[in-house]
């Protein structure tokens, strides 16, 4: 990125009324079959290209599909219905005509609005509908593997509600978490796009096309929306166009001008009957959703209110937290909610990693045997923090850790004073000067005594001791 560029970064960070986004999500839906035929989707499982094809995935001439896929739409219309939308009682599937080498019959096949005028946080939802992915192009080699063509996808389109990148990323977070409580999405492997659409002061739309992560939306907003304001600041403006995002560069650039609806060339697919949804949706149970499971984890595990926030919108963590503690254990149950949202989301933050990073080697079990640790007071918060750092890398066991390596809280009082009076005696300076006024020093004999028994110390114990030594 330009140096210019990236120094200014930073002013588009602030919430501005005059920039306005908007996102298309493409959330790929768990099936055990195809969109339109009946072959297999498990396209991030297989290595080999164009296994999982049949004449209706790849467009051979005169092949007919088969049905709308019952258990990819059923996951579609509960998407809708937990993003507060209308359902519509009848859907047609419709051609969305386009050239390009994923797409083999030249058009793809994408379903009219499920649902319409939706909300999440705060952000207009203006529709939910089905389509088929493409195939999965290699623009290197000019090769295509459609594995993956066919296979459901569900666009979720919102109003441009968003003001910022960072509120762009935040409901890009929400709204992914909320998906994944549906338990009927791909999390392993499956990729969800989005295509980002940007405006500022009234100008022209621009649409960044499939950026593939919420670190790279945020990176292309940032760029694009720098872009349009240096482009207005010497007398220009946006055009209306379709752009890319190159990853490497950290910049946005040019790919087509925008399409309307016309280009696409809608027509509805002759092969396909329209689709009556009220049957369908009377059937669907609702999950259980981020803000019920919230009430449900104070309620049952009487743990704060902030970290079962926390826990709610990182499902993942929610899980693990549920996996290892007990509501017949609030000491416990305590302690790994304080953790699991302090100290285990610090660690993955300082590697820039999610929870379901292959990175990340903590688990459910590596955690409850460190929990268990600290609930039962054998070893110190230091040595645990400690031992976290070691065990999200090796994933090795707390436990194993602590034997090997003598880590075991000092619990016997009389040694700890032991140790304390020795320190003390051999820091006398340290000791007037604390009883002279200068406060900070304990600071000084505290970090001794921790060097003395290995960091094995209780803080608050050696407090306690070191406050009736000072004479407080």
């Amino acid at each position: 990125m330009n140096r210019t560029l990236q120094s200014q970064e930073n002013e588009t960070c602030e919430k501005a009324d005059n920039i306005k986004i908007g996102l298309e999500i493409h959330i790929p839906i768990k099936t055990k079959q195809k969109l339109f035929c009946d072959c297999k989707t498990n396209y991030h499982e297989i290595s080999e290209p164009n296994v999982n094809v049949c004449p209706v995935c790849t467009g051979m001439p005169g092949i007919k599909p088969y049905p709308i896929n019952s258990e990819g739409l059923s996951s579609a219309i509960m998407l809708a219905k937990l993003l507060n939308c209308k359902l519509n009682e009848k859907i047609f599937v419709k051609r969305k005509h386009y050239n390009y080498p994923d797409l083999p019959s030249g058009y793809q096949r994408t379903s009219e609005p499920i649902g319409v005028d939706g909300n999440l946080n705060n952000i207009g939802i203006w529709e939910v509908h089905i389509e088929e992915d493409p195939g999965k192009y290699d623009l290197n080699y000019k090769r295509v593997d459609y594995n993956r063509s066919g296979t459901v996808l569900a666009e979720i389109v919102t109003a441009p509600d968003m003001h910022s990148p960072e509120e762009a990323r935040n409901f890009f977070k929400d709204l992914v978490n909320l998906a994944k409580y549906t338990n009927k999405i791909v999390e392993t492997g499956g990729v969800m796009r989005a295509d980002v659409n940007v405006s500022i002061e009234g100008g022209a739309r621009v649409e960044i096309k499939n950026v593939n992560s919420i670190k790279g939306m945020v990176k292309a907003l940032k760029y694009e929306i720098l872009r349009q304001k240096n482009l207005k600041s010497v007398g220009g403006e946006a055009k209306m166009e379709t752009r890319g995002y190159d990853e490497n560069q950290m910049i946005t650039v040019p790919l087509r001008t925008k399409e309307t609806a016309a280009d696409y060339r809608y027509i509805p697919d002759p092969d396909i009957p329209p689709v009556y949804l009220k049957e369908i949706s009377e059937t669907i149970t609702l999950p259980e959703t981020p803000r019920s499971r919230k009430e449900r984890l104070i309620s049952r595990y009487c743990i704060k209110d902030d970290y079962a926030d926390i826990l709610v919108r990182n499902k993942e963590l929610a899980d693990i937290f549920e996996e290892i503690s007990s509501d017949k254990d609030k000491t416990t149950a305590e302690i790994s909610s304080s953790w699991i949202c302090r100290e285990v989301l610090r660690q993955l933050n300082y590697r820039d990693i999610e929870w379901t990073d292959e990175k990340n080697k903590l688990n459910g079990k590596i955690l409850s045997d460190l929990f268990v640790l600290l609930a039962n007071n054998s070893i110190t918060e230091n040595t645990g923090k400690k031992i976290l750092e070691r065990v999200i890398d090796s994933g090795d066991l707390p436990g194993d850790i602590v034997e090997k390596e003598n880590l075991m809280a000092e619990s016997n009082d009389d040694v700890l004073k032991n140790i304390i009076n020795d320190v003390l005696a051999k820091n006398q300076k340290a000791v007037d000067d604390y009883k002279a006024g200068n406060k900070s020093s304990v600071n000084f004999l505290v970090g001794q005594i921790m060097r003395s028994t290995r960091g094995k110390a209780d803080n608050k114990k050696v407090m306690e001791i070191l406050d009736g030594k000072l004479g407080n």
